[in-house]
């Protein structure tokens, strides 16, 4: 018989009123079958008689009759359901309760009867489920050692709890040892005691859940700290760099400095020792033919060569001629003032920039503007043109013909700074723009129109939109572009920040309303522009404070210094 079969028979052989098995099964008159001992004790306390099933009114006790179809059923299946665990059951594994009563072989315990103080088998088990006597046992899931649930001191089942004194005891110890302290069964305190561990462990799972949020922000904290170390140290390489190429420049330009004085003071030194080789050679001449002469017996010849010989040669008077070694007083310091003033420079642009970046503000991209061709990350950070023109609604908003998109922020007072990576780029265009813009057909970027940007066209051409454009001359190109905004002055200044060079500047602007961020990655020509622009974010604005809080220490100390 299979187990589902099992539990099938046994719903159709359970009694009502005690939900087991029959034993010894009885009709009621009106049909209703129930173990004989259980509706005999029913009808002993319930009066007047009624069928516990179909409450069905009987004027005296019925007269019950043996049920020998369904006692015969009974019968067959507890035989089978007992072969059927005997064939299943198996030896108790370690860590398993065995049964007490099986000779060799311990089987697993399916029960523990406190009572008898003696865990039981499916088959050992059999008579606790089928005699009267033993069914009233109390049986509990299969424990060891079930003389620990005895009353030491009364050998009875400890089934009390004392909250007096806060242990378990016995029925005896209740009217003897406990007397009137307060009582309650085993399970009434063990679900208050439930309840308080549910309550325990909600709140350890609370503490669990707080514990997990802080790791999660001690993490994110440390990928912002991480995320600043590496802008900190790339700013750190950058600048330093820059310091060390323009040390071994300096460094080039005093050697050349040098080496040229050198070279001029060698080369008249040089023309000075032709000129004294060169006397030298005729004074030499000049000797060897006036002691030629000196020692010639004709007297003829002599008288006249004497007076030829006898005139000074043109020689040059050598006494106030000096070679003078260059001076090269104050060279060292000079190239250290120039480098200073590089530096310096450097720090300023620096410092400006710094001071800007504490005006960042959070920029996304608004859709409703974007121009078909346009897709935007779902974060609304990046864009760049497609390959495919979108169907999108022409709302009033929305870049009909140019490939533009606007932020979703406004400003109409105030400063305000973002930054757009432009890296990989080859055409691209940034700036603000007027609320009241054309967003229709064709569209010129100039302030007239209500523009103001740069751009970048054929991957090194920039140009300043200010109508005419402007060209500009921007070494290196920038990989990222700030853009700053003083509305009350009317300024809008484009910063190249891994130089931490101003790219360029419109002053004197005068604004009147919204003005809106605005981005053009331009068309992506065949994929050679395929890369997006990219709203970066900002350096967080206490590292900004503390470098300016830096820089300017550094402007009062240069300060003190030339005082």
């Amino acid at each position: 018989m299979s187990s589902g079969s099992n539990l099938r028979s046994q719903d159709q052989f359970l009694c009502s009123i005690c939900l087991d098995v029959f034993t010894d099964p009885v009709t009621t008159p009106c049909g209703h079958n129930f173990c004989q001992t259980c509706i005999t004790q029913h009808w002993e306390v319930n009066f007047p008689f009624k069928c516990p099933l179909c409450k069905e009114l009987f004027t005296s006790r019925p007269q019950l009759g043996v049920n020998t179809f369904i006692r015969e059923m009974v019968a067959q299946f507890r035989h089978e359901a007992q072969q059927e665990a005997s064939s299943s059951s198996s030896a108790a594994k370690p860590g398993e309760v065995p049964c007490d009563v099986c000779t060799g072989t311990k089987l697993k315990a399916l029960k523990s009867c406190l009572v008898c103080q003696v865990s039981y088998c499916q088959t050992h088990l059999e008579p606790h489920l089928t005699t009267p006597g033993l069914k009233k046992h109390q049986l509990m899931e299969p424990v060891e050692n079930l003389e620990d649930r005895m009353c030491l001191q009364h050998n009875k089942p400890l089934e009390l709890f004392c909250r007096t004194d806060q242990t378990c005891v016995c029925s005896l110890c209740s009217v003897l040892d406990h007397k009137n302290h307060k009582f309650v069964p085993l399970r009434e305190e063990s679900e208050e005691k439930k309840a308080e561990l549910k309550k325990t462990e909600a709140e350890v799972q609370k503490m669990i859940q707080s514990r997990r949020v802080k790791i999660q922000e001690i993490k994110e904290s440390m990928k912002i700290s991480k995320d600043a170390a590496d802008r900190e140290k790339a700013e750190g390489v950058q600048f330093f760099t820059a310091l060390k190429e323009a040390a071994e420049r300096g460094l080039e330009e005093l050697i050349k400095e040098i080496q040229d004085k050198q070279k001029t003071a060698e080369k008249q030194a040089e023309d000075f020792i032709k000129d004294l080789e060169q006397e030298i050679s005729e004074l030499m001449k000049r000797s060897s033919e006036v002691k030629q002469l000196s020692q010639s017996e004709d007297h003829l010849h002599l008288l006249q060569s004497f007076s030829s010989l006898k005139a000074a040669p043109p020689t040059k008077n050598w006494t106030e001629i000096r070679v003078h070694p260059p001076s090269y007083e104050g060279t060292v310091v000079r190239a250290a003032a120039q480098l200073e003033q590089k530096l310096w420079e450097k720090m300023k642009k620096l410092l400006d920039l710094n001071r800007v970046q504490q005006c960042a503000v959070d920029v996304t991209l608004d859709p409703h503007t974007a121009n078909p061709w346009l897709i935007l990350s779902d974060d609304g950070k990046q864009v760049h043109c497609g390959n495919k023109r979108k169907k999108l609604p022409d709302n009033p908003e929305r870049f009909s013909h140019c490939i533009n998109v606007l932020g979703q922020q406004s400003f109409s007072s105030g400063r305000f700074y973002f930054e757009v990576q432009v890296k990989g780029k080859t055409d691209w265009d940034l700036g603000v723009s007027r609320e009241s813009i054309n967003r229709k057909g064709d569209i010129t970027l100039s302030p007239q129109d209500g523009f103001w940007t740069v751009g970048l066209r054929n991957r090194n051409e920039y140009l300043a939109s200010a109508g005419p454009p402007v060209c500009l001359h921007v070494q290196p190109g920038p990989e990222k572009v700030g853009v700053f905004v003083d509305y009350k002055e009317g300024l809008v200044s484009f910063y190249n920040v891994n130089a931490a060079a101003l790219i360029y500047s419109f002053t004197g602007c005068s604004f009147t309303e919204k003005l809106y961020p605005f981005f053009s990655p331009c068309l992506n020509d065949g994929g050679q522009n395929s890369a997006p622009l990219i709203i970066c974010t900002v350096n967080q604005p206490d590292r900004c404070s503390y470098n300016s809080s830096r820089l300017n220490l550094l402007v009062k100390n240069r300060q003190s210094k030339r005082r």
